[in-house]
């Protein structure tokens, strides 16, 4: 595959919290919270403990993901799920028609949680280092580091409404939009709800996926996209010369009929004019380096540059 990257994307001295009030809390408690989300979700939740976290995503019986979420499980009856507020209330609404006989109460607890990111220097020194490690303070919050964006390290907070929020300087909503895409790591919002499997957004080499964990919805497709190489598509970072949005079609200049793939996440870089990054699902074919647009045939011209981690190929 080839790539092209120019200058200037990468930023190491943003830092900071900034609210995210676009983000919402899903909680699942009783005896069978863990065991009722591993049957679900496309992770171990199981054997999750209090010094870890979990992306997660859950999806159809036909594996198309309409839910991700970074998963707690900050006591062993009490799993918390952050996620897109938009997609709180429709996905609670669909997860408890599979309650059945289990002993779990499933409920919309945003109210209780604020949700914040934190860069740089306020991400917790305590904070282990490595993906989805976790930590709780002694104020009742829970951390949960994230896959640096543009080098720079990240975290998500859940902060008890009670409790105050970590002393640090404010961070520019901004900022934290277009670290979150430069991660590569993009989160299933309303757009594009049901228009990816896992993979195709590079979920198994960013620890979304299982793949010994047993069955859930959709993990038939999910594996056989994995083992028998019937993938397709794939997670690619882009940058591009103009205004983007989630949802928007990608153009191969090979044929400006079919569109080559969708965007899965977008953002502004801070700073410039004009420039903005996004994640795209694209048909593997259409990584050969030549330039795309995005929206439309003649829509801005986007390329191709190098993902922020390596695609697993030892699963």
């Amino acid at each position: 595959m080839q790539v092209t990257k120019p200058d200037g994307v990468t930023v190491t001295d943003a830092q900071g919290c900034v609210a995210l009030p676009d983000w919402g809390v899903l909680s699942a408690e009783g005896p069978d919270a863990a065991s009722f989300l591993h049957a679900q979700l496309t992770q171990d939740i199981v054997h999750l403990d209090a010094q870890h976290a979990r992306l997660a995503a859950w999806c159809t019986p036909k594996g198309r993901m309409l839910m991700s979420a970074v998963v707690w499980r900050p006591e062993p009856e009490r799993c918390l799920l952050a996620l897109p507020a938009s997609r709180v209330a429709p996905v609670l609404k669909r997860l408890a028609m599979y309650v059945l006989r289990a002993k779990v109460r499933l409920r919309d607890a945003s109210s209780e949680w604020a949700v914040h990111g934190a860069v740089g220097a306020a991400v917790p020194a305590v904070l282990p280092d490595g993906w989805w490690s976790a930590h709780t303070d002694d104020a009742g919050r829970l951390w949960a580091r994230l896959p640096a964006g543009a080098g720079v390290p990240r975290a998500l907070l859940l902060r008890p409404t009670a409790a105050d929020a970590p002393p640090c300087q404010p961070l520019a909503a901004q900022t934290w939009a277009w670290l979150q895409v430069m991660s590569a790591v993009p989160f299933v919002t309303e757009p594009v709800v049901e228009a990816f499997v896992p993979q195709m957004l590079n979920y198994e080499s960013v620890g979304g996926v299982h793949f010994q964990k047993g069955c859930y919805p959709g993990q038939e497709v999910v594996a056989r996209s994995q083992f028998r190489g019937t993938l397709k598509r794939r997670g690619a970072l882009l940058q591009v010369d103009g205004p983007v949005q989630v949802g928007q079609e990608v153009y191969h200049p090979s044929d400006t009929e079919q569109p080559a793939g969708v965007v899965a996440d977008a953002a502004a870089q801070p700073g410039t004019e004009g420039v903005w990054h996004a994640v795209a699902s694209l048909q593997i074919a259409a990584l050969d380096g030549q330039p795309l647009r995005v929206g439309g045939p003649q829509g801005p011209a986007a390329h191709v540059l190098p993902l922020p981690y390596p695609l697993r190929d030892d699963l």
